[in-house]
């Protein structure tokens, strides 16, 4: 009987046929949302970021589990919407734009600058977007979005005024995170910590007209121009006695109190500590509580203001260095202690953040918390341990979210500021305004019916337009049925790191539009580490490019990887060699299908009245394989169904089913046992193949194709394997035949031929005992190893 598959090994050049073959066939493009009885999943996928190369490995693997969410919806009957977007706004490509031209966005024109960002946007998206196709995404590529699209920048611009008409949104000048490298405000969650090793100086302060000091130990000496007062525990005993009197301020003409608070610690340092504007955040609080006037310090460029006298516009270090310099000159060091400090920094350049105060425009949302704790338990999370991360996050919001940034490439905040009586205007929502560079779609101030205006520069945080997406993708204020009908969305696929931001933000501003959660379940990634277990970065060099991998052995190889290295949401370690490994499974696999074309389908309008016990163990089996493989999908864990479809396969199926068949499966003299072989043998490996389907989605159609002659596996026919229970009892003699079959094996290659004088081969006879615990498998067994009964 001729094979109905030539081709000798699984080759994963055949996958650029199959992404083809989808493409005209418009496979994944197709859904419609006007069935109102049909059930609809949608995705509300990360838009990735084109920040440069290379594209991490670990975000690739990520978007490949993301499609195998999709997968297993389909294979549950759900229409799927899964949308592709592009985060093309913020800092990142700035800064990456700044590195390639060499230039400096302060010193370039503005629209000059935006085109040239735009260039480096869409060279490196269109990489990216070739490894997501390359992955087989079953995606809506043709559909897809940039979030600085007109149309997009219009939709933020949009959800903006609406807050703002609502009183949601206002400015305010107040101290704040601030970038030196990026130039610009950022918010709490965008500012990661390291303990940096720096210099603790203990400085002497003079009582005013005394020769008696107080030691105050700080890592901010360049700050001392602007300390405005001292600040003791009150029950330190030390300080008792000095509480209310008045500090010289060394070096420079000041004087300060002072004063007793319990937040500083009588065991850091001296126990005295200086309050600066601004050292750090309690700083901050604690000039609003005493009342304390602030001298600006640190001006936008990261250098020291006119304040520091004779250390005026110095950066940062050097005014450290010098006033260090200057104090021990005077004797007024008792000691410098090197120690490790943990030290707020920005999470894109890394660099010290410094607390500034500016104008800027809020989100309100220290007052919503309480209903964010509340809303967020209707959110079902993949794994649920991460939900901690959630509200770790909220209860820790201190201030208002920060919404504005004073950089060029982002969504520009449509206001027109009078320039006679200040106030500001705002457009109508709907279009896509950019005040910096157009006049205003209005004629006279709403306010004093001026017609001069100033165009707002500062433009929106990214996450602005990057946590409105699951109101994008439902067409939020375009089409009120769709909206209703698939809002709120499925689920939101993100890795740990941006719940913070990401899913943090979304949730704010949806709760805000909609009084709704945006989406019913989160499914949150863990970390792609190196094989040593280290996160990847581009500093340390060693982020894994994921498009030569693919390219060498294949997306469903890399795919199987992903799912079989990656319990969700646990980090995992990105491996070549266990690459490699997959892609032996898939060629296993392969070869398991060549051999099973060979044999006419018996289906199930065909099954024979009665199967032979050894039918019946192996869907005893396939069974509790199949058991296994729809409990993890069902929590989206597909580390439980890729390994559990691995050891069903390759170990269980191929190395003893099969083996203990092949008699049966090619014997046309016995019709109703040969038909017991076949319906059993077509019935696993079409399990095999929809169950591993969402995870490795090209051999799985090419094998179904070429053998079953159809495409159902990715139609919308598709169904979910049942789990049948009638044969279960069998499942407690599979250890008994693989200890057995074992035994043979080894006994084969431990006796020599009489003939040969050479290890038995595995067709050669043997003398064998049937044990009686496999008395129902005897005939098969004897045929299998060629067993001369003793």
């Amino acid at each position: 009987m001729s094979s109905k598959i030539t081709e000798k090994i699984w080759s994963s050049d055949i996958e650029k046929k199959i992404i083809e073959d989808w493409k005209v066939n418009n496979v994944y493009d197709n859904v419609k949302t006007n069935q109102s009885k049909d059930k609809y999943f949608v995705i509300d996928t990360p838009p990735p970021y084109p920040s440069g190369r290379p594209w991490h490995i670990g975000a690739a693997a990520h978007y490949s589990q993301i499609d195998m969410i999709s997968r297993v919806a389909r294979l549950k009957g759900y229409k799927v919407i899964f949308p592709i977007g592009v985060d093309r706004n913020g800092i990142p490509v700035e800064i990456h734009t700044e590195k390639k031209y060499k230039i400096r966005m302060r010193n370039t024109e503005r629209k000059e600058f935006l085109k040239l960002c735009k260039l480096t946007l869409d060279d490196t998206e269109s990489e990216f977007i070739e490894i997501l196709e390359s992955l087989g995404l079953s995606a809506n590529f043709k559909q897809k979005y940039q979030t600085d699209s007109p149309d997009f920048r219009a939709f933020t611009q949009s959800t903006f005024i609406e807050m703002w008409n609502r009183g949601l949104v206002y400015v305010g000048n107040r101290p704040n995170n601030y970038c030196i490298d990026c130039g610009t405000t950022i918010a709490d969650a965008e500012i990661i910590y390291e303990d940096i090793e720096t210099k603790l100086v203990y400085i002497k302060f003079f009582l005013e007209n005394n020769n008696e000091f107080i030691v105050i130990a700080t890592t901010r000496p360049e700050l001392l121009f602007a300390c405005q007062a001292v600040i003791v525990n009150p029950d330190d005993e030390r300080y008792k006695e000095m509480q209310g009197k008045t500090l010289r301020i060394p070096i420079f003409n000041g004087e300060v109190k002072i004063r007793p608070h319990h937040s500083a610690n009588k065991s850091f340092g001296s126990g005295a500590v200086m309050i600066c504007s601004y050292g750090d955040l309690n700083d901050v609080q604690l000039f609003r509580e005493m009342g304390l006037t602030e001298i600006k310090s640190i001006d936008l460029n990261g250098k020291t203001t006119e304040f520091a006298g004779m250390f005026s516009n110095l950066r940062i270090k050097e005014a450290r260095s010098k006033i260090i310099d200057e104090l021990e000159k005077q004797g007024l060091v008792e000691k410098i202690e090197n120690i490790s400090h943990r030290t707020p920094l920005c999470e894109r350049s890394k660099t010290q953040i410094e607390i500034i105060s500016l104008e800027d425009y809020y989100l309100k949302q220290v007052d919503f918390k309480s209903n964010l704790l509340e809303q967020s338990k209707e959110i079902k999370f993949y794994p649920e341990m991460h939900r901690q991360i959630l509200l770790n996050w909220i209860n820790s919001i201190a201030i208002d979210w920060p919404i504005s940034r004073r950089r060029f490439y982002g969504t520009e905040i449509p206001i027109w500021y009078c320039t006679r009586c200040r106030k500001p205007n705002l457009p109508e929502p709907g279009k896509y305004y950019r005040p910096w560079d157009e006049t205003p779609p209005f004629d006279k101030c709403k306010s004093c019916n001026n017609d001069k205006f100033e165009g707002e520069k500062k433009i929106f945080d990214t996450w602005m337009d990057s946590s409105i997406t699951p109101l994008y993708i439902t067409k939020f204020y375009k089409n009120k049925e769709i909206f209703n009908k698939i809002y709120p969305v499925s689920i939101r696929p993100q890795g740990k790191d941006i719940v913070r931001t990401w899913l943090y933000y979304t949730l704010l501003r949806c709760l805000y539009l909609t009084n709704q959660i945006p989406w019913h379940s989160a499914w949150i990634m863990g970390y792609g580490v190196d094989e040593k277990g280290e996160k990847m970065s581009k500093s340390k060099g060693n982020v894994v490019d994921p498009l030569p991998i693919i390219k060498k052995y294949g997306a469903d190889a890399f795919r199987f990887w992903s799912a079989s290295e990656t319990n969700v949401g646990y980090d995992f370690r990105c491996s070549e060699q266990k690459i490699q490994s997959a892609q032996k499974f898939l060629s296993k696999l392969w070869n398991i299908g060549r051999f099973i074309s060979n044999f006419e389908i018996i289906d199930e309008n065909n099954k024979p009245q009665e199967l032979k016990a050894t039918d019946k163990w192996i869907l005893s089996e396939l069974a509790s394989m199949t058991k296994k493989c729809l409990e993890g999908y069902e929590e989206l864990n597909f580390f439980i169904p890729a390994n559990a479809l691995r050891e069903f396969t390759w170990n269980i199926f191929a190395s003893h089913y099969i083996e203990m068949i092949k008699s049966r499966a090619y014997n046309n003299e016995s019709e109703e046992e040969r038909k017991s072989a076949l319906y059993t043998i077509h019935k696993c490996f079409r399990t095999i193949l929809l169950l591993l389907e969402p995870i490795s989605p090209f051999v799985t159609y090419e094998l179904w194709k070429k053998i079953y002659e159809d495409g159902e596996i990715v139609s919308e026919q598709k169904k979910i394997p049942f789990v049948e229970k009638e044969y279960d009892a069998l499942v407690s003699s599979t250890p008994h035949i693989i200890k057995f079959n074992s035994e043979i094996w080894n006994k084969k290659k431990e006796t020599l031929s009489s003939v040969t004088n050479k290890p038995l081969s595995l067709k050669d006879p043997i003398k064998a005992k049937i044990p009686d615990e496999l008395e129902l498998f005897k005939e098969d067994l004897i045929l299998m190893h060629n067993i001369i009964v003793e």
